[in-house]
């Protein structure tokens, strides 16, 4: 695997009032080393559609699916239900995969052939398109 190091400023960036800018280059950093623990047992996944908007998740989004970790009761996972992959919330106790858009419905998985494909661990938003 080839590694791209990036470089990282020493300071911070304020997402309120303006600092003063430090132009020094602290350290560089791998990317890949910082956002998957287990490459082996790792995979990404584009977003596509609405429903985990309410928890910051939108068309686009790059997924970072981890299959080494064991779903819990409010993870939010990647989920083959039917043969069909979905990106959802879910609740153990209710049996059911939950989006987090209002106007959808949660999905019962009682009678439906589940099988849990990751556990997402983290997100990629790009902000402005690659060209």
């Amino acid at each position: 695997m080839k590694v791209i190091l990036v470089p990282k400023f020493s300071c911070s960036v304020s997402a309120g009032f303006p600092s003063p800018a430090d132009d020094f280059i602290d350290e560089e950093i791998d990317l890949l080393k910082k956002l998957i623990e287990q490459p082996s047992s790792t995979f990404l996944a584009r977003v596509v559609g609405m429903s985990q908007i309410n928890v910051g998740l939108f068309p686009g989004d790059l997924l970072i699916v981890e299959r080494h970790l064991e779903p819990k009761n409010g993870s939010l996972v990647i989920a083959a239900l039917d043969g069909e992959l979905t990106c959802k919330t879910i609740d153990t106790e209710r049996q059911l995969l939950l989006p987090a858009n209002d106007a959808m419905r949660p999905i019962p998985v009682g009678n439906s052939e589940l099988v849990i494909e990751g556990v997402v661990r983290r997100w990629i938003r790009c902000h402005v398109p690659l060209s």
